[in-house]
Parts: C-alpha cells; sequence; structure tokens
C-alpha cells in the first residue's frame, strides 16, 4: 500500500499539470479559429452527415449507446501487470498500485494512438469526402480510449454519473484556457464527492451538443489539410495521433486525482481507526 507522503507528491505532480494547460501553444490558438471556413467550404450533405454521426454523444450521456467499452479487456491488462497473475473485478482494481494504473494507461494511450493514427491516413486519403467519416469516428475512438482508462483505475463507464466525468474529460482536453479552468472547477465536485456539485455538472450536460461543438472546432486549421485528397493522409495521421494522445494524458491525470484523493481517504480512515 501506497503511503500518504507518497500519494501527495503524486497529487503534487498533477496540480503542477493542471497549472500547465494555463496556456496554449500559438499553433493550438491559431488551430481553433478557422472551423467557420471549413464550414462553408464543406457541401451540406457532408454537414448532415456529420451532425447525425454526432448525435450520438446523447445517447452515450444517457445509456452508453454503441460506445461501451469491454471492461474484461482492461482487468486482464492489469492482471497482467502483477507479480502473480489473478482474476481481478472492478472492485479489486481501487487498491491496486498506482503503478501499475499508470502503466495499463500508458499502454493503451500508446495502442489507442497507433490506432487513431491509422485511421487519420486512411480517411485523409479521400480528402473531404472521407473527412465526414473521420470526425464521428474519432469521436468513438475518443471516448473509448477514457472508458478504458476509466476501468483501468476502477471506476465504471456503465454508470451515468461517470460517463459524464468521461465527458467533461474530452470537453477539457478539447477546451480553451478559459474552459479548461471552468472544467477544472466542475471536477472538484468529484474529488470531494459533493452531491449538489455533482448535479450542477449534470444540470449543464443538457447542453451537452455544446460539448460536441467544441470538440469539433478543436480540430480547426489543421483539418483544412486533411481536405486535400492524398496528401490529407499525412496531416489526418499526426492530427489524429496527437488528437487522442491529448485526451488520454487528460483523462489518465484526472482519473489519477480522483484515484489518490481517494487512497489518501482511506489511509486517513486507517489511521483514524487506530487511534480510537
Amino acid at each position: 500500500m501506497e503511503s500518504q507522503e507518497y500519494l501527495r507528491s503524486e497529487l503534487k505532480k498533477i496540480e503542477k499539470w493542471e497549472k500547465d494547460q494555463d496556456s496554449l501553444w500559438f499553433w493550438e490558438r491559431l488551430g481553433r479559429l478557422p472551423f467557420k471556413v471549413l464550414d462553408k467550404l464543406t457541401p451540406a450533405f457532408i454537414q448532415t452527415k456529420i451532425g447525425s454521426l454526432l448525435d450520438g454523444i446523447g445517447s452515450f450521456i444517457q445509456t452508453g449507446g454503441q460506445y461501451l467499452t469491454r471492461e474484461q479487456t482492461i482487468l486482464n491488462k492489469l492482471s497482467n501487470q502483477l507479480p502473480e497473475q489473478k482474476e481481478l473485478t472492478l472492485e479489486d482494481v481501487s487498491s491496486l498500485p498506482l503503478k501499475i494504473m499508470d502503466q495499463v494507461s500508458e499502454n493503451i494511450k500508446q495502442s489507442e494512438s497507433r490506432a487513431a493514427t491509422a485511421q487519420g491516413a486512411t480517411t485523409g486519403f479521400g480528402g473531404i469526402f472521407t473527412l465526414a467519416i473521420d470526425i464521428p469516428v474519432l469521436l468513438g475512438l475518443s471516448l473509448k480510449t477514457l472508458q478504458d482508462i476509466a476501468l483501468t483505475y476502477g471506476y465504471n463507464p456503465r454508470d451515468r454519473d461517470e460517463r459524464i466525468f468521461i465527458v467533461k474529460c474530452l470537453q477539457f482536453a478539447t477546451s480553451d484556457v478559459v474552459g479548461k479552468k471552468t472544467i477544472l472547477d466542475d471536477l472538484n465536485s468529484f474529488y470531494q464527492d459533493k452531491p449538489a456539485g455533482k448535479k450542477e455538472m449534470i444540470s449543464q450536460l443538457q447542453g451537452w451538443r455544446e460539448v460536441v461543438y467544441t470538440y469539433r472546432d478543436h480540430f480547426g486549421i489543421k483539418k483544412l489539410f486533411q481536405m486535400v485528397p492524398i496528401a490529407g493522409m499525412v496531416f489526418g495521421a499526426i492530427t489524429n495521433r496527437s488528437m487522442i494522445s491529448d485526451i488520454a494524458d487528460a483523462g489518465t491525470m484526472l482519473y489519477r486525482k480522483r484515484r489518490i484523493y481517494e487512497k489518501i481517504q482511506h489511509l486517513q480512515q486507517i489511521d483514524n481507526a487506530f487511534k480510537r
């Protein structure tokens, strides 16, 4: 079992990472500007297709929809990291060492980034006509990545509250500086287990379409390059890999913070029990 000192030192690393999110690279700022231009250049039938496919995020929040991931696959990956492999349940995961969770999360990031690279190259081949396919497929991959990371840290994406947290992670990864700050404040209700704060987050996500548009706008100028047939393969591969990598990093940090808080609380309860 990790010590409180170790857990608190890891928490400080996450808090430093959060502060680092206060600044965006110039390329990121530039990349968020021209999606309105892309809207004007994109034929109406593709716009309609993108809109209808992106509606899937609404069903994800409500029921999980088509996006729910396989729990057993992640449990097997965690089990493989143990000195003596054994069958795990999701309830067992919370007591695993943080380093094992981190290793599996990093493996997920690497494998899903590779998948995003291949997918971006494939859809980039056809330029503007396959761009309509690329955005919703990448959205599905983003949600799958975050669900796998949730399971890695012992949280169940079949719970509606958890799916709301996942969408918040997605929103965080694709938001600007002001948006990131607001979302971090919202997520504190999950870390501190405040029911009122959770209800507020749920009501905010009734306007979940804003999450979709924030996600889409994140592509910006980078996706304009992907509109060129064949050359779009290179830009599609690079953009998609970067996107999934950023989302995995955000998911890992935000879920890691929750797990560390809960481990510290558990240790404090043990200490208090001994003092009695």
